[in-house]
């Protein structure tokens, strides 16, 4: 499962570097992946400074942090 967790990481970091800023809802229909690996991923990429989490009234904001 790491392994899958680390790899949708990268393909968020990707999504985010060609859309710029998007809502968790974009991301969910961005990407073919569960909401679950999505939490998880972002939980490592927020993690490790790469993210910018806002909440955004019952939706987040996630955007790369440059």
């Amino acid at each position: 499962m790491i392994t899958e967790i680390g790899i949708t990481a990268g393909d968020i970091w990707h999504y985010l570097d060609q859309h710029g800023e998007v809502s968790f809802t974009q991301l969910v229909s961005g990407l073919d992946k569960s909401k679950d690996i999505l939490f998880m991923s972002l939980g490592w990429l927020a993690r490790e400074g790469h993210i910018i989490l806002s909440p955004d009234g019952t939706n987040y904001k996630i955007s790369l942090r440059r």
